[in-house]
This record gives structure tokens, sequence and C-alpha cells, in this order.
């Protein structure tokens, strides 16, 4: 039995998207307990070159919010990137989850031929459905959430992979 698209991204985007909360409140409460400004640790990177934690949880967010609402056929929920506080960035991650949840598998169940088009830099590229999510989506979303933890644990936070992995 084939799996649906709506099984092979909603219950991963929630997961772990669930999970980085969580992962936030550590590092929230970490930056407490250390008594170090919780900003050190938001706009902290693994290498110079690299975005901050706050870029990292956006990007995040906007791949899982982006590609529900894509294969649904729905406008992509906008959000400012602002964020500069772990309360912000967990908000922003509830309004995801929200928007997410919001969204009915009906709209996304096949999806698998439809065609997506994404504006770049270098000019527009067509997917199917079913690559958009596993090529591009699931990929991108799973890499910056990765990303955000790594940093974290980087800097001292004591986190493991049980946290990275949430509740499945």
């Amino acid at each position: 039995m084939a799996m649906s698209m709506y099984n092979a991204s909603v219950p991963l985007f929630k997961t772990l998207l669930g999970a980085l909360s969580n992962v936030l409140d550590k590092g929230q409460q970490f930056a407490k307990a250390k008594g170090i400004d919780e900003s050190v640790l938001v706009n902290a990177r693994l290498a110079p070159d690299m975005f901050p934690l706050s870029r990292q949880v956006q990007i995040a967010t906007d791949q899982a919010k982006g590609g529900v609402a894509r294969l649904a056929g729905l406008e992509v929920p906008t959000f400012e990137d602002n964020e500069t506080t772990f309360d912000q960035l967990k908000a922003r991650i509830k309004k995801t989850l929200d928007f997410i949840n919001s969204v009915k598998q009906s709209q996304i169940d096949g999806s698998e031929e439809k065609q997506i088009t994404l504006k770049m830099r270098s000019g527009d590229v067509t997917y199917t459905g079913q690559r958009y999510l596993i090529g591009s989506v699931i990929p991108n979303f799973t890499f910056h959430c990765t990303t955000a933890y790594t940093i974290l644990r980087h800097n001292g936070v004591e986190v493991g992979k049980r946290d990275f992995l949430g509740n499945f």
C-alpha cells in the first residue's frame, strides 16, 4: 500500500516542530541557568557563513508551512522573520503548527503529480508534488531543524537524539 502525501509530510512536520520547540525551551532554560543573555544563543551560528539559530527556525517553519500550503493548493502564510527571542521563535512554531493543523488530509492527498513551480533567483523551478516533497521540502526542513538543534548542542545545551526526534 502506498503512503499518502499527507502521511509522508504532516506527521513529520508536527513531530519535529514540536521537538524543535522543546529544544528551544531547553536552550532558554540553559541561558537562564547560566546567566547568559538569550540573544547570544538565538544569534549563535555553527560557522561564520551559516545562518544563526533564529534563521534556522524561520526556514524550518517556512519549509513546513510552504510545503503543506503548496501541496494543498493554498496560499502560503507569510511571517515577518523578525523573531529575536526564544519565546518569539516558539510562537512562530506554534503559528506554523496551527496552520498545518488547519489543513485536511483530503487537501494534500493526491498531490503526487501536481505541478508546483517555485520562483528562484536562478529562475523558475517546476516539480511534481511528490518530487517537491521528497526532494526539496523534507530535506530542507530536516536540515534546518537539525542545524538549530546542533547550534544549541554546540553551545552547551544538554540535548540529545531523543530531544531531536520528539515523540512519534
